[in-house]
This record gives C-alpha cells, sequence and structure tokens, in this order.
C-alpha cells in the first residue's frame, strides 16, 4: 500500500498555531482508504503549540508580530519530514496550503495576502522528488 505523509491539522490534530485543528473531509474520507502519516513540520522544528503565526521574508521565517527569526526552526522541522518520508519510502504528500511551512504553490505575506511561493517543508520534499499536493487540488 502506498504510504503520504499528511500535515497532521488536516486530519484534526491539533497542532495549528492557533492552537486548533483545521480537519479536512476530502482529506479524512482519504485516510480512511489510505495509509496517511501525519506529520507537523513546526511542532517537529520544535515550536509549541499554539504559537506566534510565522510567514516568510526572502529565506527566512519570521513570527509574524514579533519579528523573531524562527528559520531554524523551520529547516529542522523539514528535515525530520524529510527523514520520516524516506524511512516509510514516502513518494507522495498531502500538505496545508499557505502555510509557512506546508504551503506548496501559495503562501502568506507579512500582511496576510496570498502571493506565489513554497513553504520550506513543501520546498524541501519537492527538491527530494517528493510529490507535494494540497489539500485544494484534490478531488
Amino acid at each position: 500500500m502506498e504510504r503520504k505523509i499528511c500535515s497532521a491539522c488536516l486530519l484534526g490534530v491539533n497542532c495549528r498555531w492557533d492552537g486548533k485543528k483545521k480537519p479536512n473531509e476530502k482529506v479524512m474520507e482519504i485516510a480512511r482508504k489510505e495509509f496517511l502519516i501525519p506529520i507537523c513540520p513546526e511542532q517537529l522544528g520544535g515550536l509549541s503549540t499554539p504559537r506566534e503565526p510565522a510567514v516568510i521574508l526572502g529565506k527566512k521565517v519570521f513570527t509574524r508580530d514579533s519579528g523573531k527569526d524562527i528559520t531554524e526552526n523551520f529547516v529542522r522541522g523539514s528535515l525530520q519530514t524529510l527523514l520520516i518520508a524516506k524511512v516509510f519510502g514516502v513518494k507522495k504528500a498531502i500538505l496545508k496550503q499557505r502555510s509557512p511551512s506546508c504551503g506548496s504553490g501559495k503562501i502568506y505575506d507579512e500582511n496576510r495576502n496570498i502571493i506565489p511561493g513554497n513553504g520550506i517543508t513543501a520546498e524541501r520534499l519537492q527538491k527530494e522528488g517528493i510529490e507535494v499536493i494540497s489539500e485544494e487540488d484534490l478531488l
């Protein structure tokens, strides 16, 4: 059976920046039929839940309100996610769109505008040949 990694928030885990969950019905339906491995790159990178929202500015990640550089946490989380993907032979990932970790093709800027770009984890997985699908891309 093909294994995929999946943003844990899409599976109903309370790991979002605001400490809430955001289960996605399409993802939950897939989870009933396929083997999805829940991951939260921000938690894997050592950030707490809840936490201040983050934004990508250039190649760095900062907390949106206080401006603290948390790039190292995001990089660490992306590396841990990649390790999990490799251990399980994952070829695809279902990740939360617009997230500074998981967004693929769309992320938020510091003013909460949607802009083109990839989150840190999505970018790393794509560079390693893992197909990244957002919950918005599911049929």
